[in-house]
C-alpha cells in the first residue's frame, strides 16, 4: 500500500531524480513535474531501470500559475518536494530577474496548489548559500544568515522567508527547509547521475568531464583564500544520501513529529574539503591526472562553508553512507558510461 502520492517539482533533475528513486523504494507514489529546462527525459528510463516503476512526468513550467493549477486539478497530493529552481550561482549574477521569477513563482504556485487541495507537507530545497560568509564553522541551523553572495542565494533566503510567513499564518500547513551543501556523485547502479541539459558548472561534474576529455581543463577559482591550500572549502554530500534525507523529511512531516514550523535542517557530511582536495580524490579513485589551472576568484563564491548535521541525525535519523571517495568513484563511473 502506498504511503501517499507525492509531487516532486523538478523530478527529472539531478537531485530530483535520485529523490524520486528513494521515494519509490520507500513506498511512495510519485508524480514528477518538470519542463526539462535543465534536465532530459531519458532520466525516466533510468528511474524505471532502478525501481521497475515508470514515473509520469508532467511537462509543466511551475512558474506559470495557470499551468500549475491545472496540474493540481489532475492529482490529489499528500505532499510535495520543491526542487524546481535554477541553481547556477554565476548565471544568477548575470540573470537575476530570471532567477527571481522562476525560483520564487514556482514555489508560490506549488504552495497555492497544495493549499487549495487542503494538503500540506512541503519539503523545500534550500541551500547552504543562505549563510553567506558565515562567522562560525561548522554552520548550525542557529547560525545567523548573512547577506546573500548571489541572486541565487537570495532566492533561497526569500523562499525560506515565504514559508516562515505562510506557516505562521496557516499553522496547519507543515513544511521542512533542507539547507544542503554540495550534492555530488551518482546513483551506485550507474543508471542515473548528473546529466544537465545546460553545461555543468558544479565542481564534480566539471572534474569528470575534464577527466573524460570533454573539456580541455578545469579552472580552480581562487588560490588566496584563508584555507589549508588557498582554494575554497565546501562540504560535499553524495546525492543518494541527500535524496534519502528528503524521504525522511517527508515522513517526519506526515507522522506529525515536527515541533517547529517550518522545521529546518542542515544536510552535509560535516567535513570541509578544499577544491584541490576534491581534485586529488578524483585522481586517487580514477588513476588519472587531471588537467587544471588556478585562476582568480569567482563572483558570488564564499570562502568556506560546511555543516553541523547533528540536528538532522537526531530528529530525522539521517546518517550519510558515502564519503568523498565514493562520491568521486560513482561520479566517474557515471561519466564513463555517458
Amino acid at each position: 500500500m502506498s504511503k501517499g502520492k507525492i509531487l516532486v517539482a523538478g523530478g527529472t533533475g539531478y537531485i530530483g531524480s535520485h529523490t524520486v528513486v528513494d521515494l519509490i523504494e520507500n513506498g511512495f507514489d510519485v508524480v514528477s513535474a518538470d519542463n526539462y529546462h535543465n534536465s532530459k527525459a531519458g532520466v525516466l528510463d533510468g528511474i524505471e531501470a532502478i525501481t521497475g516503476v515508470r514515473v509520469v512526468n508532467h511537462t509543466v513550467d511551475l512558474a506559470d500559475a495557470e499551468a500549475t493549477a491545472k496540474l493540481f486539478e489532475k492529482h490529489q497530493f499528500d505532499g510535495a518536494i520543491h526542487f524546481a529552481a535554477y541553481k547556477a550561482v554565476g548565471e544568477s549574477v548575470d540573470k537575476p530577474l530570471e532567477y527571481f521569477r522562476n525560483n520564487l513563482n514556482s514555489l508560490l504556485n506549488v504552495i497555492d496548489g497544495l493549499r487549495r487541495q487542503g494538503s500540506s507537507n512541503l519539503v523545500f530545497s534550500s541551500s547552504c548559500s543562505v549563510y553567506g560568509n558565515a562567522d562560525e564553522l561548522p554552520v548550525r541551523e542557529s547560525t545567523p544568515r548573512k547577506p546573500a553572495e548571489s541572486p541565487y542565494a537570495r532566492t533561497k533566503q526569500m523562499g525560506e522567508d515565504i514559508l516562515y510567513d505562510f506557516c505562521a499564518k496557516h499553522t496547519d500547513f507543515q513544511a521542512v527547509l533542507l539547507r544542503y551543501f554540495n550534492p555530488a556523485g551518482a546513483h551506485p547502479s550507474g543508471r542515473i547521475g548528473e546529466d544537465a541539459a545546460n553545461p555543468a558548472s558544479n565542481l564534480v561534474p566539471v572534474i569528470t568531464e575534464v577527466g573524460a576529455g570533454k573539456r580541455e581543463k578545469l579552472t580552480v577559482f581562487g588560490s588566496d583564500y584563508d584555507t589549508r591550500d588557498g582554494s575554497a572549502v565546501r562540504d560535499y554530500i553524495h546525492v543518494s544520501d541527500l535524496a534519502h534525507a528528503h524521504t525522511l523529511a517527508l515522513q517526519f512531516l506526515m507522522e506529525g513529529r515536527s515541533t517547529e514550523n517550518p522545521s529546518l535542517f542542515n544536510l552535509g557530511i560535516g567535513e570541509g574539503l578544499t577544491v584541490l582536495e576534491v581534485i586529488h580524490a578524483f585522481e586517487r579513485v580514477s588513476g588519472k591526472s587531471l588537467n587544471y589551472e588556478v585562476g582568480p576568484r569567482r563572483a558570488g563564491d564564499v570562502v568556506a562553508v560546511y555543516a553541523d548535521r547533528t540536528k538532522a541525525s537526531q530528529e530525522l535519523g539521517w546518517e550519510p553512507q558515502y564519503d568523498v571517495d565514493d562520491i568521486m568513484r560513482t561520479a566517474w563511473a557515471w561519466e564513463e558510461k555517458r
